[in-house]
């Protein structure tokens, strides 16, 4: 796997990166800048406090390494660049992921149905819902059509009205790094990596950054059932965020979030190779009013991360015709872009990753133990 300093933005030096890593002491918030990796624990504990912070261009704290060392073995371990965040996710928020999912649903998660479903939905329903924009006069319309036809689904509901779906992907401390294994369940046989921009919100509900992340997929599961979102995406090692939080600065706006071409490649162990893309000009909803919604009737002390959801549902076959795409043990995924970097992982199942053991008990144990508790 490629050294962490080449998987960094583009034009990191002046990005100001924020993350997280495992020193001797424990799990560490720390900066990236001036070609520097700075853990900033003393003061800001957590990535939580250390978000909500005015300071973090020019705050202090202890020289852990180089940049250019990251990712090697004399470096710090890289951990997902959120603690005590809640890890959010918003799904159905394009059109082609709407039509994926309304496919899973029809062929009940059996993915040899799928490319002749595929075909007939995309022709009647296709282009109407990549022209409307959910909620509006227009998208109701679309709606009564759909039902009149008997083509309406749960997951176009979410797709054109009013509401966004946003789901909790996973507990809190409990999402994979940079460079970990990632895992998809071991009784899933049809799956796929889902390539994301992932915003940081303080607990005001200011959007600070973003990153990129891995909402994994299993479209056997969901589609047997909706009532089967929590068993198809709450798994252990089931998510991957990283590699580093970019701040929002003059350098870097939302408007790169929503202009942003979001690349993904899977190698598999037998030589195979797919490519994908996520454009997140062809969102339905604005990155924004999906932050609007998670917030809607709800408070986050902590924060959150909030996954944007993805157009990209892998269709290229692998093994067998007409059975499109799933994981193997043993893939690598890269997902990328040019001002956020790359984030790569290699798959595994959940049964056989590393299981689980750091929690928020054990993290403020391992604060108070260090002293700094009273800075949080």
């Amino acid at each position: 796997m490629e050294a962490l300093r080449d998987m960094l933005p583009a034009d990191h030096a002046q990005a100001i990166l924020v993350g997280r890593v495992q020193t001797a002491a424990g799990p560490s918030p720390v900066i990236l800048r001036d070609g520097q990796v700075i853990d900033v624990s003393a003061t800001a504990p957590t990535v939580a406090d250390l978000l909500e912070r005015d300071d973090i261009a020019t705050l202090g704290g202890e020289l852990l390494c180089s940049v250019e060392a990251l990712g090697t073995e004399s470096a710090p371990a890289i951990l997902a660049p959120v603690d005590l965040q809640c890890v959010k996710a918003c799904g159905v928020t394009f059109a082609v992921s709407a039509l994926e999912r309304v496919i899973e649903e029809r062929a009940r998660g059996d993915s040899a149905k799928a490319a002749e479903i595929r075909g007939d939905l995309e022709a009647k329903v296709g282009s109407g819902i990549r022209a409307v924009v959910p909620g509006t006069e227009e998208a109701a319309s679309l709606k009564a059509a759909l039902i009149d036809a008997g083509m309406w689904s749960q997951y176009l509901e979410v797709a054109i009205g009013p509401d966004a779906e946003v789901f909790t992907k996973a507990p809190v401390l409990s999402a994979m790094g940079w460079g970990a294994e990632i895992g998809i369940r071991s009784d899933s046989d049809w799956n796929n990596p889902e390539p994301e921009i992932v915003l940081a919100v303080d607990r005001n509900g200011n959007i600070k950054g973003a990153t990129l992340g891995n909402d994994v997929n299993l479209r056997d599961f969901e589609g047997r059932s909706a009532l089967l979102l929590g068993k198809a995406k709450d798994n252990n090692a089931s998510t991957s965020i990283g590699p580093f939080i970019r701040l929002f600065d003059d350098n870097f706006t939302m408007d790169d979030v929503r202009g942003a071409v979001v690349d993904l490649t899977i190698d598999g162990p037998e030589g195979y190779r797919l490519s994908g893309t996520n454009k997140m000009s062809e969102i339905s909803r604005d990155p924004t009013d999906l932050v609007r919604q998670t917030l809607s009737e709800h408070q986050y002390p902590d924060g959150f991360a909030l996954f944007l959801g993805t157009l990209f549902a892998p269709v290229q076959d692998r093994d067998h015709p007409g059975r499109g795409f799933t994981h193997k043990a043993g893939d690598v995924v890269r997902i990328s872009t040019p001002k956020l970097g790359t984030l790569v992982n290699r798959v595994t199942t959940s049964k056989a990753a590393a299981p689980w053991t750091f929690g928020i008990r054990d993290l403020m144990r391992n604060l108070a133990a260090r002293g700094l508790l009273s800075n949080a």
